[in-house]
């Protein structure tokens, strides 16, 4: 470490006379490690309650740098991830982790509780998430607490996106984000065209059922079964219901 780099708090507990208990070191300093992530390797800082942070550029310098300046808290490395992490990762569902959600409000822990629930290889508009959680016309401030996300890719904020096939924004850039949308086998292409003529739902004639194109329904609906809409109101005056899985049902842009 370098001296710039010490922590004062990490430099006492190792000229404590007697032996700290087990767990105090654990309660005071936080952990890093870098693993392989979607999309070339991220780093990522533990406490004792769960993850905590992640970052996917920068040196390893700069991440505990800038940890310590969100957190104020010290950090060190760690001799192994958390336990699920490297799983989490490879599957991209994280549900299972433990996370350190400390600092954030209740609407923040709210609206990644709501984006944790979206699936691998499927996107939602930030007005579902809106919808989601009981706040329907708080679309702008989802946008900002999916900006303020410590953690993601494992909360997968990438996942939702506007309505008219644009990814939007992202901690790590917009191509960032579009290339671990299409890590995960994402139709970005079709999403776009369909959005070009106005299509933000597709229904299956054979069900009745209507859905978010990268809904795991919709991408089964054959060419030939395919009904196409504008919005669920739309869709269920020609008589179809909303999925139960994908959920849709918040308006979309004029």
């Amino acid at each position: 470490m370098n001296t710039t780099d010490r922590d004062p708090i990490v430099d006492g507990l190792g000229q404590l006379a007697a032996d700290p208990p087990v767990d105090l070191t654990d309660r005071l300093v936080a952990r890093w490690v870098a693993v392989p992530g979607p999309v070339g390797q991220i780093l990522v800082a533990f406490t004792d309650v769960g993850i905590c942070y992640v970052r996917a550029t920068g040196s390893a310098q700069e991440f505990t740098r800038s940890y310590r300046g969100r957190f104020g808290r010290p950090i060190l490395p760690a001799d192994r991830p958390p336990t699920g992490l490297l799983t989490a990762l490879r599957t991209g569902r994280s549900r299972s982790l433990r996370f350190d959600l400390r600092g954030l409000s209740a609407f923040e822990r709210d609206v990644l509780a709501a984006t944790s629930h979206i699936p691998r290889g499927q996107t939602r508009p930030y007005a579902w998430v809106a919808g989601e959680i009981g706040r329907p016309r708080a679309v702008r401030a989802v946008g900002t607490a999916l900006g303020r996300n410590p953690v993601p890719v494992l909360i997968p904020c990438h996942r939702v996106t506007r309505s008219d096939g644009d990814p939007g924004q992202y901690v790590f850039g917009v191509d960032f984000k579009e290339a671990l949308l299409r890590a995960e086998d994402v139709d970005l292409d079709g999403v776009r065209t369909l959005a070009a003529k106005g299509v933000y739902y597709l229904g299956s004639d054979t069900t009745g059922i209507v859905c978010f194109p990268t809904c795991h329904h919709a991408r089964r609906i054959t060419a030939a079964h395919r009904r196409q809409f504008r919005s669920v109101s739309q869709a269920s005056r020609a008589g179809y219901r909303p999925c139960l899985d994908c959920r849709p049902g918040q308006p979309v842009p004029a």
